[in-house]
């Protein structure tokens, strides 16, 4: 089942846009391995949860897969042939805002090529383009 929250404090929000590169997540925090997105933009939650399907079915329940990022945005669209007017449309699916730069899956406890072979499926489920991203050791 997508993600999406338990409970919002407005049910509807305005579209809004997303400027500049991402200042926080931008880097790998839990795992070893990561995928980052080299564009921005609205991440559904289907799509969410098909790279996490992805990524999981090819590492094969070895080690562990982090997801970043949450839909915490309801989009709300007008069924088809709807006269203009009568009000906004209810909420039809939840997206998460990410920005250029967005680390969204973090993966630890894998090989170095297993997890690169991991996310480039996980890639081709996103509609960005994406790049796999090690952990800075200090």
């Amino acid at each position: 089942m997508p993600l999406m929250p338990k409970r919002v404090k407005f049910r509807k929000q305005q579209r809004g846009n997303i400027k500049g590169n991402a200042q926080r997540g931008n880097y790998v925090a839990f795992g070893e391995y990561g995928l980052q997105l080299l564009e921005g933009g609205w991440l559904t939650a289907r799509q969410i949860e098909a790279g996490r399907v992805a990524a999981r079915q090819y590492v094969s329940r070895e080690g562990k897969l982090f997801v970043r990022v949450f839909p915490d945005k309801p989009i709300s669209k007008k069924p088809l042939e709807t006269r203009m007017g009568k009000g906004k449309a209810e909420p039809e699916y939840w997206v998460a805002r990410v920005k250029p730069g967005t680390v969204v899956y973090e993966l630890t406890g894998v090989p170095k090529d297993l997890a690169r072979q991991a996310f480039t499926r996980v890639a081709h489920k996103m509609p960005f383009r994406c790049r796999f991203v090690e952990r800075r050791h200090a």
